[in-house]
């Protein structure tokens, strides 16, 4: 099977569109080598891709004839990503936490209050 196809079958994209975008933008690897989209799958490959801002390891267990739901995936692979990556997550997900949404417009009175308090502790 097609290595974009086994993505989208195993649910890794949501298309196989955005699937075959992935691998030709360099983000999908088999065996530790960077593939095209039309990369032949197979039982014991192990793959590596970018999604999300997190390097995802897994381990192709079996190939599946079509699209799998969410519960039958496992069977097809296994997922060794190691932990590390997803507390990155995290914190990348905490340093752009603010309490102001992005687009908002300008700082409030009480945020040039704030910054100014800063500012002066600084100093």
């Amino acid at each position: 099977m097609r290595i974009d196809k086994y993505l989208w079958c195993v649910r890794y994209y949501k298309t196989r569109s955005i699937a075959t975008t992935a691998c030709k933008k360099g983000q999908v690897k088999v065996n530790g080598d960077v593939v095209k989209p039309s990369r032949e799958v197979y039982p014991l490959d192990t793959i590596e891709l970018r999604k999300d801002q997190v390097n995802y390891k897994l381990k192709v267990n079996d190939v599946p004839e079509s699209r799998v739901g969410a519960k039958l995936v496992e069977i097809y692979r296994t997922d060794i990503t190691p932990k590390e990556e997803f507390e990155a997550q995290d914190l990348l997900k905490f340093a752009k936490d603010y309490y102001r949404k992005k687009g908002t417009g300008r700082p409030t009175k009480k945020d040039r209050r704030d910054i100014d308090d800063f500012t002066n502790e600084i100093e």
